[in-house]
């Protein structure tokens, strides 16, 4: 038996807001389709080129991820290519249409419209769901070494007398 890889990751924004149907058995059944950019070198000049992707997600995630799922949303989505095959019935042809059948999405980026935290009524509030919530860094441009350095010394801490803005390699 040979051993087939398909497996397939996108990142890029939803061209629709999610479709989601119920299976007899009610089971959610997502839909939704998403645009992926790429550049490339056309002689002198560089062009982008857009290429659009069919996904289904099924069960209890499609359900609750499907209210955060809005056109022009920045997604990154992992499957498997699937190909469904039918008759058209009005024509009598053989047609088919491969499908992205996602196993995990992530959510990538802030939302667009405020919109998300479960439909809370603290969505636009800053912190909700952390998306608007500030870094603890950019309070006062701080990075995060100079946070670490400028802590109260402990006894217990061996890191205390490094200095984490310096140049110098580490020594192993």
């Amino acid at each position: 038996m040979a051993f087939d890889i398909n497996l397939v990751v996108v990142v890029g924004r939803l061209t629709r807001d999610v479709e989601i149907k119920y299976s007899a058995s009610g089971v959610a059944v997502a839909s939704f389709s998403i645009a992926n950019s790429q550049s490339k070198k056309d002689g002198e000049n560089w062009v982008e080129e857009s290429h659009f992707f069919n996904a289904v997600m099924i069960g209890k995630r499609a359900d609750a991820i499907s209210a955060y799922l809005k056109k022009g949303q920045q997604v990154a989505i992992q499957g498997v290519l699937q190909q469904n095959r039918w008759q058209d019935k009005q024509s009598g042809q053989n047609r088919s249409q491969v499908e992205i059948f996602v196993s995990n999405l992530q959510l990538v980026g802030g939302r667009q419209d405020g919109a998300g935290a479960a439909g809370s009524a603290n969505a636009n509030k800053e912190g909700a769901g952390g998306y608007n919530k500030p870094s603890q860094f950019n309070k006062t441009n701080e990075s995060p070494a100079n946070t670490i350095k400028d802590k109260e010394p402990s006894a217990d801490d061996p890191f205390d007398d490094m200095d984490f803005n310096s140049d110098e390699e580490i020594p192993f």
